[in-house]
Order: C-alpha cells, then structure tokens, then sequence
C-alpha cells in the first residue's frame, strides 16, 4: 500500500545536490583539558583547575575551530561550555566514575552519535578502570551529502604489561568498530591514543594497516615514515617534529577525498595570562581540504539509527546504472534493493512484506525518491519508498506518514545504489548517486 494525499505531497521536503557544495576545508582541535578532580590529579598544571576550564572555553570560541575533541572532560565540564559558543556541542556523561569524560564541541551538525566503553581496561599505572573511558563516533555533516565519521578516543595510559595489554586492546576495538560500522566513509580518529609508534607493544600503526588511515603527523611533519626514536615534546612545544600521544588520523573514500594540509601544537594559543600552561597536553589542530568525486555523489539520511551499517559504495562498478528496482514491504518497508546494468545486485532490510519491482528502459534513469519515517517500537524507521525515474514511471512500498523527504539527483546523474542501517527493516537510508 502507498498513498500520498495533496496536503502532503505540500510539505513534502525536498534536497538535490545540484547546487550543493562539491568542495571546501575545515580544520580540528585535540585536546585533553586535564580536567579530573583537582583532589586527584593536578595534571602538573598551575592555576585553578575550574578558572582555566573557562578559559579553554573561551579560547574554543576566539579561535572557532570547525570540530573539537576533548578527552579527561570530568568536573570542570560545566565551565568550559558557558565561555563555548560553538552551536553543536555533545552532552556530558558526567564526572569521574560515572563518565567517559569525551566530548565534543562543533560548527557542524552530526547523525548517529555513539559512546563506546572499553571491553578491557588496566589499573596498573593508574585509575584507568575508575571511570568508563573508551571511545565516540560521530556522523558529522560537513556539507550537505558530505559526512565525515570522526572519532574520539582516550586509551588506557602507562607502560605496565596490564597497561600495554588494555591499551593495545583498546585500539583493535576502534580499528574493528571502523571497519563494521565506517565501511565506505571517510573517517577522522582524533584523540588521546596514549600511544607511541617508538614503544614496540603499541600498536597504534594498526590505525593504518587495518583501517587504511593516513597519521597527520607523521604525513606532514615526518616525512611519511613513522618514528623510530623517541621524541618528548615540550609543553608548550615550539616544534611539530616532536611525537606525542595525541594524535589524528584520517582516510577519504570513493565519494570524497579528504586531505590534511597543515598540522601543528596549538599550545602557544592556549596559556593562562601569566602564560603557563593550561593542560599537561599539546593541543593539535589539522586543517583539512575536501572534494566531492566527480563520479559519486550522496543524498543526506533519512530515519534512524538503528540496525547495521551498510554501504554500497566500495562495490559500485565505475560505470554504474539502475537497471531494477526493487522493494519490499507492508505497513513499513521491510527491504530496498538494485539491480545494475553490469549484474551487481545490492538488496538490505529483511524478508517480510510483499516484492515488487521495477524494470527501467534503455535511457530510462532513476532520478528521484520520496521517503517517509516513522515510529515502531520505539525505533524510527523507513514506514514508505517511492522511486520516480526520468520517464515519470514510480515504484512505491510501505505506508506514508506525515514525516518525509524527496531527494533528487542532480541533473545529468542518477540513483544507483543505497547506504545506512537495516535489520529487518530499512531503519536509515541514504541514496548514491552516479553520472549517466
């Protein structure tokens, strides 16, 4: 069943990416804001721990960062978000014992917001276990269809065989996440790694064998090779050649190339008046530069974030045309699917409702989708689909609500392929674009 009343087809929203932005360059901040309870720990830092928390929250605005990562964001969170004026900021998990102390704080919107403890943890050196450290993945929306899966992590800390152990764990967790729930994005991990390439038991170089990620550092200050010497950097450090355990690292895809072009310790930026320093950490920032591929382009999302990550771009033939579509579905849609002219078929979701599909021409394009969501168990899901193609036949599923959204490729390209999550239903969905 599929109906569309007038009233509806009215407010209907709409999104093409003709006119849309296929280039642009945002930059990213690092930082642990030493902030566990002065009781604790100090950090080595002059100065009231609450005072400078409101100062790195003013110094978040002068310098308006597009991204910023914090980590040890514990008791005196408070005060760095009422001198930050950035329009997207994460909420806090609270203090030592009950939080993570990651946070993040940005210019740009976000989907699909995740926290992660970590399966293991070591109180060797330290308090590692007291509080539940882990790691955050955010969706980040950079532009309109151009997203960008950043991460925050803060690992286990010291060199004890309990230590290396937990943290060695705590990055293959991150490095598994990337490839299950990041197949086919672009990906930023920028964090408090507690790592060094110099120490042989960590294995933070997993980041680029596993997952296919560039180190900033070592690209921009390093020559493309990773350390084999150890470095300590001063704090604040007047050099970038220095390593330390804060790092970021990055990767592009097949629908946006992503490179970093600067890197530097902002620690110079960030001092108290009497200029000592606010955190017993450099700062990072990287700039980055993005471009759209001129052969693939991408839809915003629709729905939820539920189910399991899935994304047909890595499988896309270069040359990429519809030629079936098809749906299931009843009361909501329970699975999308595509056919393409060089044989790939791509189909998520589950097994229920009832098939139907559609053939296209010769010269017959898929060019536009109607989706609608709504509520089920709590969950929001894909309730309806509604496929238009250049000739003006459709193909619908499922059942339309008061919620949705038409997405139109951009003159002279053509749907081809989805991403988002599903179980046994289409719980999120994104549409991919390729030129005819």
């Amino acid at each position: 069943m599929f109906t569309i009343t007038v009233g509806l087809v009215a407010t209907i929203l709409t999104s093409s990416v003709s006119a849309i932005a296929i280039g642009g360059d945002f930059n990213i901040l690092t930082t642990n804001v030493a902030g566990l309870p002065a009781i604790l720990n100090s950090n080595d830092v002059p100065g009231d721990k609450a005072t400078n928390a409101g100062l790195l929250g003013t110094l978040f605005s002068k310098y308006n960062y597009n991204i910023i990562n914090v980590q040890e964001d514990f008791a005196y969170h408070a005060y760095i978000y009422a001198t930050d004026t950035h329009p997207y900021r994460t909420a806090t998990t609270g203090t030592v014992v009950v939080g993570s102390g990651l946070n993040t704080i940005s210019n740009f919107d976000w989907i699909n917001f995740t926290r992660v403890k970590w399966d293991i943890c070591s109180n060797a050196s330290g308090a590692d276990c007291l509080t539940p450290k882990g790691f955050t993945m955010m969706r980040v929306m950079v532009s309109e269809g151009v997203y960008v899966d950043m991460y925050n992590i803060h690992a286990d800390a010291g060199t004890e065989a309990d230590d290396e152990k937990s943290r060695t764990a705590n990055i293959q967790q991150v490095a598994n996440y990337i490839d299950t729930w990041s197949v086919g994005n672009s990906v930023i991990v920028f964090g408090d790694t507690n790592s060094r390439y110099t120490r042989v038991l960590d294995n933070i170089a997993l980041f680029q064998t596993q997952n296919g990620l560039t180190d900033s550092f070592v690209q921009l200050e390093h020559g493309g090779v990773n350390p084999t010497v150890e470095t300590i950097c001063a704090n604040p450090s007047l050099v970038n050649t220095c390593e330390t355990v804060d790092k970021v690292f990055y990767r592009g895809s097949k629908q946006l190339a992503l490179t970093a072009t600067y890197f530097n310790y902002e620690s110079s930026k960030f001092l108290q008046p009497d200029g000592n320093i606010l955190s017993d950490h450099n700062p990072i920032t990287v700039n980055f530069t993005w471009a759209v591929a001129p052969t693939r382009r991408q839809s915003p999302f629709f729905g939820g974030p539920h189910g399991t990550w899935f994304n047909d771009l890595d499988s896309l033939p270069t040359a990429s045309r519809a030629s079936v579509i098809s749906f299931r579905g009843g009361s909501r849609v329970d699975s999308v699917g595509v056919t393409l002219t060089s044989g790939e078929t791509f189909a998520h979701g589950g097994n229920g409702g009832t098939t139907s599909s559609l053939t296209l021409a010769t010269g017959e394009y898929w060019t536009q989708t109607t989706l609608c969501q709504g509520q089920k168990d709590g969950w929001t899901r894909i309730f309806s689909i509604l496929a238009t193609t250049s000739t003006g036949r459709t193909l619908a599923s499922g059942t339309t609500t008061n919620d949705c959204v038409a997405y139109t490729a951009p003159t002279g390209w053509a749907i081809v392929g989805y991403l988002g999550q599903d179980g046994d239903g289409v719980d999120q969905l994104g549409l991919l674009y390729a030129p005819y």
